[in-house]
């Protein structure tokens, strides 16, 4: 039991790494966000519209989803979607070096805890599962909430398109549908507010 506590306790050090980790993400305050402050704000989001979702899900499974998956960014750093979403190359670097990390916190745990742990993240990772679905689908919006409450002179151009493209990932649920367009509207609305001609972006949004 020792020799397993100690494996944990490794985990969990790596997992400190994670309050200093930063996204690019501002807070209402100023502060820049940290990918530990992310990933809390995910579970909390997840808790609350667990009841309201179309399908019933597997609870513990949804929150062990979101709480792994971030846990390779202790290594592999956080990489903003924006600087892959173009280029396939930075995209497959991240890739490999997430995988490469999360074989690490594997073997680093070992035993059945080490493939249940590998098991999640790969499983968000595909996205076939309804829980996969909705983790990541939350794991979006959060993103999307926190920059609709940063100030708007914290958010770079490619955001202003970005705040609008999240459609594909909750279409699978009415609920997911429904909270993502309430997202969605608060971004119209700052981006508005800061003179920015949102239906033209919606309308370049989509024609791709």
């Amino acid at each position: 039991m020792n020799k397993e506590l100690l494996k944990i306790m490794e985990i969990v050090k790596l997992g400190e790494k994670l309050k200093f980790e930063m996204r690019h993400s501002w807070l209402s305050n100023g502060r820049q966000e940290s990918v530990a402050e992310h990933t809390w704000r995910v579970s909390l989001m997840a808790m609350l519209i667990e009841p309201y979702l179309k399908q019933k899900v597997d609870t513990s499974r949804l929150l062990k989803m979101i709480i792994i998956h971030d846990l390779v960014e202790a290594e592999a750093g956080d990489i903003p979607a924006f600087d892959t979403m173009d280029n396939h190359t930075a995209k497959e670097q991240k890739a490999l070096n997430e995988i490469k990390s999360i074989e690490r916190i594997r073997d680093t745990l070992g035993n059945f805890l080490g493939e249940e742990v590998y098991n999640l993240w790969f499983e968000f990772e595909n996205k076939e599962s309804y829980e996969s679905k909705v983790a990541n689908a939350l794991d979006k919006l959060e993103a999307q909430i926190q920059h609709n409450e940063a100030d708007i002179s914290t958010w770079i151009d490619i955001e202003h398109k970005m705040s609008f493209m999240m459609d594909r990932h909750v279409g699978f649920d009415q609920t997911l549908q429904i909270l993502k367009d309430i997202i969605e509207e608060e971004a119209a609305v700052k981006l508005s507010a800061a003179g920015i001609d949102t239906e033209n972006i919606k309308n370049k949004v989509l024609s791709n």
